[in-house]
């Protein structure tokens, strides 16, 4: 025989876990301190500058 399963509590677990993962994304996106934030900046902005220093002029 087949097992029984609640639909709802399924749907709860789903979201629950959708919720989780999001949340996951949230922290790694958002949850970092000003100096990390900076230091990122500043790499970004030196890459950049490198990259506009090697394109040509025509």
């Amino acid at each position: 025989m087949a097992e029984i399963i609640n639909l709802r509590n399924v749907r709860k677990q789903k979201a629950r876990a959708d919720k989780a993962t999001a949340a996951e994304q949230n922290r790694i996106k958002f949850g970092r301190s000003k100096a990390e934030k900076q230091l990122s900046a500043a790499e970004q902005a030196l890459a950049d500058k490198r990259i506009d220093g090697h394109k040509r002029d025509d």
